[in-house]
């Protein structure tokens, strides 16, 4: 299995569904990482939907959106669950910033992410504008996550 990309490194390419929630609107559609070159990305991947760490995770990225689109920067989140499920979570706890779906761990086995018969480790990994690792944190036990002002001050050493 490869390993997660060390920080300088291009980020592995992927496209998959997603979602994102406007409104009472889930608008679904296709992301390319490729799509998101011209400013930094944090990718977040994530467990599962609706689970506690997760939700706490993915909710205090939701209230920080406006800080972290202040750096520049836009959030996408990532796990193994199909759309369906990232909308009912999407909805229950308004997330934000679009929800992909890796059911396959195509994209978590890339990012050397993927854990054989559990899913995957939660892991953040930001990208400059050119696509390329600049930071990640890939937990051994993902009981807990990264906080916004840890992500915010990496974005903002990006200049």
């Amino acid at each position: 299995m490869p390993k997660p990309p060390e920080a300088g490194t291009q980020a592995p390419d992927f496209t998959l569904p997603g979602l994102l929630l406007d409104g009472d609107t889930a608008e679904r559609r296709e992301y390319r990482l490729a799509d998101a070159k011209g400013g930094p990305l944090v990718l977040v991947f994530y467990p599962g939907d609706d689970t506690p760490v997760c939700t706490k995770q993915l909710c205090e990225y939701t209230s920080d959106l406006e800080r972290f689109a202040g750096l520049g920067a836009t959030v996408w989140g990532v796990s193994p669950q199909d759309l369906d499920s990232h909308e009912r979570f999407a909805r229950k706890h308004r997330i934000g910033f679009p929800l992909l779906a890796d059911p396959d761990r195509t994209v978590a086995k890339a990012y050397g992410i993927a854990v054989p018969g559990l899913g995957l480790r939660r892991s953040v990994f930001i990208l400059d504008a050119d696509l390329t690792v600049r930071w990640k944190h890939v937990a051994l036990a993902g009981l807990t996550f990264r906080h916004s002002d840890e992500l915010a001050a990496q974005l903002a050493a990006l200049g």
